[in-house]
């Protein structure tokens, strides 16, 4: 690994703007934003220099998200304290709150994932709550339900999601039923031609469906718990 000061200019212009627009935004910059803030005109030039610090040790990355960018460590030399306006902004991420999902049997949701809708449906949420998420990337439901009590989701709780539409065994994802129409919170388990979706909950039962008739919607990356 090189250490800092060993690193191209360029580079450490990429490391110090992907530092102060984290602190600020609460997320990462695009590869465009890098590279109009360094006057880098080619994205290939800034991806061939991103790939560079993350061979280095500097950065990591997720190929598949467009903000997936984080450095490994802070910066030398740059300021830790960042100004009160900013955190404000950062405190302002609005996020997607589309509808009820069920945390018990199967309930319809508006397919309204990734469509507009209306100002009031957004929901204010910290950064923290984003786990380094593009806001763009989230959307929440509120849970109707007491299935998944055990992982401490209750009745009435908001849950945010990452749209994707994939899952490991053991994520507990929002899946659409297909032959239901309906969607439900879940852990995923994958078992030959069919999914085990299980509750967390000592008197419920799983629920068995075929493979080829379900979707994942999204999966868990925080719980919103509503006092009671």
């Amino acid at each position: 690994m090189k250490h800092y000061d060993d690193l191209s200019a360029r580079q450490r212009k990429i490391l110090k703007f992907i530092e102060l627009y984290s602190k600020e935004h609460g997320y990462p910059p695009t590869i465009r934003e890098i590279g109009d803030a360094t006057q880098t005109g080619s994205t290939s030039v800034v991806n061939y220099n991103l790939n560079k610090l993350v061979g280095e040790g500097f950065l990591i990355r997720e190929q598949r998200v467009s903000r997936g960018v984080k450095l490994t460590k802070p910066l030398p030399g740059i300021a830790r304290r960042v100004r009160q306006s900013t955190n404000t902004r950062a405190q302002e991420m609005k996020i997607p709150l589309i509808g009820k999902i069920a945390a018990g049997e199967p309930l319809q949701v508006p397919s309204t994932i990734g469509q507009h809708i209306d100002e009031d449906d957004y929901l204010d949420v910290t950064p923290m709550l984003l786990a380094g998420l593009d806001p763009s990337e989230v959307f929440a439901l509120r849970i109707q339900g007491t299935s998944m009590i055990d992982a401490l989701i209750n009745d009435g709780d908001i849950v945010l999601f990452r749209k994707q539409y994939n899952a490991e065994n053991g994520d507990m994802v929002a899946i659409w039923l297909e032959d239901r129409g309906e969607t439900t919170l879940k852990y995923f388990y994958h078992e030959g031609d069919r999914i085990r979706l299980q509750p967390a909950h000592p008197t419920m039962q799983p629920i068995y469906v075929n493979a080829a008739t379900c979707q994942v919607q999204g999966k868990v990356i925080s719980v919103i718990r509503i006092p009671r």
